[in-house]
């Protein structure tokens, strides 16, 4: 696995209105434990919205995806417009709500809703170089609107324990014309056709270190493709 050159494309910094700041960070722990070589990348938008995370609630000013997403990557960052997909063996894009709200608009418009041009053009890349994509929390849509047919988990189907209470992100999926397969936490499910790995994180409600074991078992698996 050591070597293995991996893209991670980030979408704000923070839950509410950018990438989630524990999947982002528990997919580099990993990949850094693997010995993987990684750079990464946002795109040089504005977000949606901004959302004051301790009030809950949206505030006045603006900011830049970049620009947010450069405090998760410690400064050490690059316009996703600069990415070559020739320079990677492998992407991943971490979750949280700056997927759904600045990567493309599934916040919004759900099934309906559009992808960013260039993280759908990064996403088709790799997909049409046969190389792997690692998808978790809610990034999984991206792979459902622009792959039809692919297989992905966002979990369990069905909020059976009250552990799943986005289950019907699913459905959605599914009347995509994909298949959404039920996964566990821990877990992560390999669409070994198209190389796209997905787990649901925190899409599931489950102790920090059960989502950590899970994005573990996806960048695992995003690895053993590359």
């Amino acid at each position: 696995m050591a070597g293995r050159r991996v893209a991670l494309v980030l979408a704000g910094c923070g839950v509410f209105d950018g990438s989630e700041i524990h999947e982002a960070s528990a997919a580099l722990v990993h990949l850094s434990r693997a010995g993987a070589e990684v750079k990464i990348f946002a795109p040089n938008i504005e977000q949606m919205h901004v959302i004051d995370h301790l009030k809950g609630c949206p505030s006045e000013e603006k900011r830049n995806v970049l620009v947010e997403s450069a405090r998760l990557a410690r400064g050490n960052i690059q316009d996703l417009a600069e990415l070559k997909v020739g320079e990677f063996d492998a992407v991943i894009f971490p979750g949280g709500f700056g997927v759904a709200k600045n990567l493309c608009s599934w916040a919004v418009k759900g099934k309906e809703c559009s992808v960013n041009e260039q993280v759908k053009s990064t996403l088709e890349a790799f997909h049409s170089a046969k190389k792997p994509i690692g998808l978790c929390c809610i990034s999984p849509v991206l792979a459902a609107k622009i792959f039809p047919g692919c297989e992905v988990t966002v979990g369990h189907s069905k909020d059976t324990d009250g552990r799943f209470p986005d289950a019907d992100t699913a459905a959605a999926i599914e009347e995509l014309g994909c298949k959404h397969i039920s996964k566990d936490v821990h877990e992560a499910h390999v669409d070994s056709a198209n190389k796209i790995v997905t787990t649901c994180a925190f899409m599931c409600k489950a102790p920090l270190h059960e989502i950590f074991d899970g994005i573990g078992a996806m960048v695992s698996e995003v690895l053993k493709l590359a």
